[in-house]
């Protein structure tokens, strides 16, 4: 795959259009014109700020790019302001598909990425707020999500997701890690989420369990479910386990929310801080700016840089007001 330099061309990143002008890319496909215009398609994953995909780049005609040779790709790193953009935009999307779960329009995601950073704050909102109108509308009827943490057998996973069956309603998978860990599980779940009309699941095993509970040996699974955990799937170094996740991860939309670095991190605290996160602690605006601060200059040091770690501090600074730095220090800092 040969560079090319951009002589004259333009892209849109979030509704803008952005010269391109000298910048440096893979080459895809030659130029084209399609409805919009001429065109060249680039592989935009090499250069920070652009999509992790092939792009099409407006150009009037084949003058607009040269062979580039041996220069390598533009490096280009993103601003703050384009990364909590992209945050934004990820966090959106994340709302977006659990809407789209929830009407059944979605069968399955998984969300990933590092732990404290909002992944189940914002999928529990909006299912929540769907609850809550379910509950207006009708006291005597079963609440239409659930959310699961911790360990679960395969046997416990056939039985919640045959009292979760109904359309429209939700298992959410919060860090619930061993049904993706565990063969059988991994089963289940993948004819629960098969891409058929009819998605049958079977228990040919002998349960007392099951018998003493009133759950039949197979039915159909008309839900959607959400998996929000941790792993990364494309650095899981087992063969076996990631054959398992591959096919596991076709049945589903994967959401990674890209907060890999401590600066995107430390943008995305900003970023919700910003929002308001801590205004319900009544602490005043100068507080809520220190403790970010406190944070953002200590981030080396914390055990975790997360928005949970965010809240343990203004929990400190509610409690202490006058010394919550120095409690900091030894409850969320690591000794050196």
């Amino acid at each position: 795959m040969k560079n090319i330099r951009i002589v004259k061309g333009s892209y849109k990143i979030r509704g803008k259009d952005v010269e391109l002008a000298g910048m440096v890319f893979p080459l895809v496909e030659e130029f084209k014109i399609g409805a919009k215009g001429g065109y060249v398609t680039v592989d935009g994953i090499p250069v920070a700020g652009f999509p992790d995909r092939n792009i099409k780049i407006s150009v009037d005609g084949k003058d607009g790019y040269e062979d580039a040779g041996r220069a390598k790709t533009t490096v280009r790193e993103e601003t703050d302001e384009e990364i909590i953009e992209r945050l934004r935009d990820r966090f959106d999307m994340l709302t977006d598909m659990t809407k789209a779960c929830k009407k059944g329009t979605v069968r399955a995601m998984i969300v990933t990425g590092p732990p404290g950073v909002g992944k189940s704050y914002g999928v529990e909102q909006v299912l929540e707020k769907w609850n809550f109108v379910d509950t207006i509308a009708s006291d005597d009827r079963p609440p239409k999500y659930e959310v699961v943490k911790g360990a679960m057998s395969a046997l416990g996973l056939y039985v919640k997701l045959f009292n979760m069956a109904a359309k429209d309603n939700v298992v959410v998978f919060d860090d619930c890690d061993s049904v993706l860990l565990d063969d059988l599980s991994l089963n289940i779940l993948k004819a629960a989420l098969d891409s058929k009309k009819d998605r049958r699941i079977c228990w040919n095993t002998d349960s007392f369990k099951l018998r003493n509970e009133g759950v039949p040996d197979s039915f159909y699974f008309k839900g959607s479910a959400i998996f929000i955990t941790n792993i990364k799937f494309d650095n899981v170094k087992s063969k076996k386990l990631r054959d398992h996740l591959e096919a596991l991860e076709s049945r589903c939309h994967y959401i990674d929310l890209t907060i890999n670095t401590d600066r995107e991190k430390m943008l995305r605290i900003e970023q919700i801080t910003g929002d308001g996160m801590l205004k319900e602690y009544e602490l005043g605006q100068e507080t809520e700016d220190e403790i970010v601060a406190f944070i953002a200059l200590n981030k080396k040091r914390l055990r975790e840089l997360s928005l949970r770690t965010v809240l343990k501090v203004a929990d400190l600074a509610k409690a202490f007001p006058t010394r919550w730095e120095a409690m900091a220090e030894n409850t969320v800092m690591k000794r050196v």
